[in-house]
């Protein structure tokens, strides 16, 4: 499921698109987030669903050479270890994927398998398959072990993968890694004998309105927080604040005074660690004491009212 951070580095990203395109329809670019999110979770089954489909590819191999007319006698008696894993025919077999993927109309690797191709072809090609086929133990625990080390070590790092991903949709060029991460603890929390289901995208409703409520409350309340900001920063023009770094400013300070329940510690670290990966080298250090300075000053003149978990 998609976690709070994610969740900021989505409203982030909204945030930034409508302040450059100076466009002021709010609900339209709402939607926009919101969808993008939900296509999230296509990217999640579209994973799931490889690992099948790499699956189906090998048994096909598997039937046609014992088909060929000078068949050898590993060809008659093939391995089909790999065929018969246990979490990958739970996934098949599960009625969420398949209903998520008909309503979805997730046909991707049935209309691009030259990628189900590549990956098979690599996995193959590695080491990892060899060892699995060769281990004698047949149990759950060897076959999810084989997998999560599949997922991780073959499909997540494959470049012409990624590619192919951005191409489908751009919004997924962030979400990669995320995604990568959601299904290996869903795959890691696979029981024997236990059907498997998908991953909700939210974890409650609460995370479900915390996008819409944070993306509406920034753009809505993003001129009056840069007076505190420029109040703050008497040595900095505004326009030399990195756009990124004003962003989630401002976002923190949405935070401080519209979410009650979210204590301010909690949204300055959060917002330090997500400028580290889309910001400058030093904002993570400008952030932090523009925020150390706005926030004593909210709480003196009693802007900030935290209640609850926030107080803490």
């Amino acid at each position: 499921m998609i976690n709070r951070r994610h969740i900021r580095v989505k409203v982030m990203q909204s945030v930034y698109a409508m302040l450059q395109s100076h466009n002021d329809d709010i609900i339209r670019e709402e939607k926009f987030l919101k969808h993008s999110i939900l296509k999230m979770f296509d990217l999640y089954v579209l994973n799931l669903l490889l690992l099948v489909e790499v699956q189906k590819l090998a048994a096909k191999k598997i039937a046609l050479s014992k088909k060929k007319i000078l068949a050898t006698k590993e060809d008659l008696a093939p391995n089909t270890k790999f065929i018969d894993n246990k979490i990958i025919n739970s996934i098949s077999e599960s009625v969420s994927v398949e209903s998520y993927m008909e309503v979805n109309s997730l046909k991707n690797w049935e209309l691009d398998d030259e990628y189900v191709k590549i990956i098979f072809d690599e996995l193959q090609k590695n080491n990892l398959y060899k060892k699995y086929l060769d281990t004698v133990e047949d149990s759950f625990k060897v076959d999810k072990a084989f997998v999560i080390d599949f997922f991780k070590e073959i499909i997540a790092p494959n470049e012409k993968l990624a590619e192919y991903y951005e191409d489908k949709m751009i919004s997924w060029v962030d979400d990669i890694p995320f995604v990568n991460t959601w299904v290996v603890k869903s795959l890691s929390k696979c029981k024997e004998n236990k059907t498997f289901m998908l991953g909700t995208l939210y974890k409650d409703k609460d995370d479900e309105d915390f996008v819409a409520n944070l993306f509406r409350k920034t753009v809505l309340k993003h001129k009056e927080f840069e007076a505190d900001i420029e109040e703050k920063t008497p040595n900095w023009e505004s326009d030399r604040i990195a756009e990124i770094d004003m962003i989630l400013i401002k976002m923190s300070l949405t935070e401080f005074v519209h979410f009650p329940s979210i204590p301010t510690r909690v949204t300055i670290n959060e917002y330090i660690e997500i400028s580290k990966d889309y910001s400058t080298e030093k904002s993570s250090y400008f952030i932090n004491g523009v925020l150390d300075k706005i926030s004593k000053d909210f709480l003196k003149n009693k802007r900030i009212v935290k209640i609850g978990r926030g107080l803490l």
